[in-house]
């Protein structure tokens, strides 16, 4: 079994939350390496929300953490802001490997974000 990193993007009891499906290791890359030692590639390094989680060490240690601490040295993960990409190169579609709600643009990505794991459309599981 896998962990997922999923941030919770409202009050407590009001589901709304957002899966990270991959990421750019931007520090830590060789702790990141050991971690996933199959990856030849550092943008496969955390391309996919399994691998973004296995190279950053999350497990059940870190639920409930608080990713926007007023000390960001109390969290194991820290939200970062950045510079926001123009709106023309966000894309959606339906989310990836799931059956149902293919119409409804779910998920979200940078156009060419080579981190971006890719679309795989829901292939229902055969009885043997």
């Amino acid at each position: 079994m896998w962990f997922c990193l999923n941030l919770v993007c409202g009050p407590e009891g009001d589901p709304s939350g957002v899966l990270l499906r991959g990421g750019d290791i931007t520090v830590g890359a060789d702790l990141a390496c050991k971690r996933r030692p199959a990856s030849r590639r550092l943008h496969d390094l955390a391309q996919g929300p399994a691998r973004l989680a296995t190279a950053l060490g999350v497990d059940r240690g870190q639920n409930g953490a608080d990713v926007c601490p007023a000390d960001p040295a109390t969290s194991p993960f820290t939200i970062l802001t950045g510079t926001p990409p123009a709106p023309e190169a966000i894309r959606s579609g339906p989310r990836t490997g799931v059956g149902g709600g293919a119409a409804d643009a779910w998920r979200f990505w940078i156009d060419g974000d080579p981190t971006v794991s890719p679309y795989r459309a829901h292939a229902p599981r055969r009885r043997r």
